[in-house]
């Protein structure tokens, strides 16, 4: 069965344009996996945009209290400042199931690209390496079409596969010109022993028809839109919404 993580990112950043602590995301992650979420994943980026160090912390032990997996996302490579130790300091500290590395600079508003695993291997085969001696599963975010084989050999033991162009063409009508690549990328992931995520403007209307073609997908992240459809339908009765979906989405 996929299990669904829900992001929590977008409750942070309503928070952070007033100050204090409403929205609470503490609150919003037992709201969450009251409601049958599988796990919940953060991304914490160096300049505190939206989820903070201290917010990595508290949720790491609210979702170790539940028994529930926690997904740290975020940028290997970048350095540790004032407020952020570094992601491998904080997933030392914080320890969570799953670890996902993605490739987005500082200036990026949002994640839009998987690696070159070709031409990043070197660098990321010992940070892989030092997330797993952590205890952490390592996911490693890709587009479509990449070099799974080269994730496998780095050392990473699933992919995320970088959703944003399937759900572009899915709003374009134009879904059957971005399945076959995803397909393919999926397929030649498990046979090279990988696992199989997916993120990034996933939604109620374009998951489950992703789900269906793929067969079997591990875990979905979904955070944007599912905060976007909750301002209007609740929070409790969207992630309800989602969990039906991945439960009853095809098996490969």
């Amino acid at each position: 069965m996929t299990r669904l993580s829900v992001n929590l990112n977008k409750i942070a950043v309503l928070r952070n344009s007033r100050g204090g602590n409403a929205p609470d995301v503490c609150r919003a992650a037992t709201v969450c996996l009251d409601a049958g979420a599988h796990g919940i994943t953060v991304h914490p980026r160096p300049d505190g945009r939206h989820i903070r160090t201290a917010d990595v912390h508290a949720l790491a032990a609210l979702t170790g209290s539940r028994g529930v997996e926690f997904n740290v996302e975020g940028n290997p490579f970048a350095p540790p400042r004032p407020g952020y130790p570094g992601l491998l300091a904080l997933c030392e500290h914080t320890r969570p199931a799953q670890v996902t590395l993605v490739p987005d600079g500082d200036g990026q508003l949002t994640s839009d690209h998987g690696f070159d695993f070709t031409r990043d291997a070197a660098a990321l085969t010992p940070l892989v390496a030092a997330f797993k001696q952590l205890g952490c599963r390592v996911s490693l975010f890709a587009d479509a079409g990449s070099d799974v084989d080269t994730a496998r050999a780095i050392g990473a033991d699933r992919i995320e596969l970088y959703t944003g162009p399937w759900a572009d063409a899915f709003a374009a009508g134009a879904a059957h010109t971005m399945l076959p690549t995803f397909i393919a990328t999926a397929e030649r992931a498990r046979r090279a022993g990988l696992g199989v995520n997916a993120g990034h403007d996933l939604s109620q209307a374009n998951l489950e028809p992703f789900l269906d073609a793929l067969g079997r997908v591990d875990e979905v992240s979904i955070g944007h839109a599912l905060i976007d459809e909750a301002l209007y339908e609740g929070l409790e009765t969207t992630v309800r919404r989602y969990v039906r979906i991945v439960e009853c989405a095809a098996v490969a």
